[in-house]
């Protein structure tokens, strides 16, 4: 699949804009992209949870969980959804609220400088192979287009927020990944 990227936005990715969402301080400043999962409720695929709590349209009584994080103001770029469809919801140009307190090798306040992509998926699950195909379509395609980003300037959440998050988790094959990006 070929992507194409024309201010902010990943074409053929369906657009869901996200109102969580601001300038960047430096909007020549785009040097990371961090990797994250997510599941709503935990470990269910496939619903439209995430499209609302992105777009602050959970509705805290359709599900337990939910009560704990409907009022949660977050977003990120992307979702790579577990069938490999690809969702924006907030242009690459723009900062997603995706990375909260957070450090990459010193530098704080992630969100400002990172690009947010979330897999459809949990801790304790492995991922789809088409997930990984299409996040290694859009790496290139952000490498290609952003000219601090390399496939070395990839963390985890876990990686920028450690104690306070564990996703992508320790079923996301950082080395296949790496594997698919050479």
């Amino acid at each position: 699949m070929d992507l194409e990227l024309q201010q902010g936005l990943l074409s053929p990715a369906t657009i869901h804009p996200s109102p969580n969402q601001d300038d960047r301080p430096d909007s020549e400043d785009i040097s990371g992209i961090v990797i994250h999962n997510i599941s709503l409720p935990p470990g269910d695929f496939g619903g439209g949870w995430i499209d609302d709590l992105f777009l602050n349209q959970l509705d805290p009584k359709a599900h337990p969980y939910f009560e704990q994080i409907a009022g949660l103001k977050v977003s990120s770029h992307l979702l790579i959804r577990r069938d490999g469809e690809i969702i924006q919801y907030v242009p690459f140009d723009k900062r997603a609220w995706h990375a909260g307190i957070s450090n990459w090798e010193g530098r704080e306040r992630c969100n400002d400088f990172t690009i947010g992509i979330e897999l459809e998926g949990c801790d304790d699950q492995s991922f789809e192979s088409i997930q990984y195909q299409q996040l290694t379509v859009v790496i290139n395609a952000l490498c290609d287009h952003y000219p601090r980003l390399t496939k070395d300037t990839i963390k985890g959440h876990q990686d920028i927020s450690p104690g306070r998050k564990t996703d992508p988790g320790p079923y996301f094959d950082w080395l296949y990944l790496q594997a698919l990006l050479t």
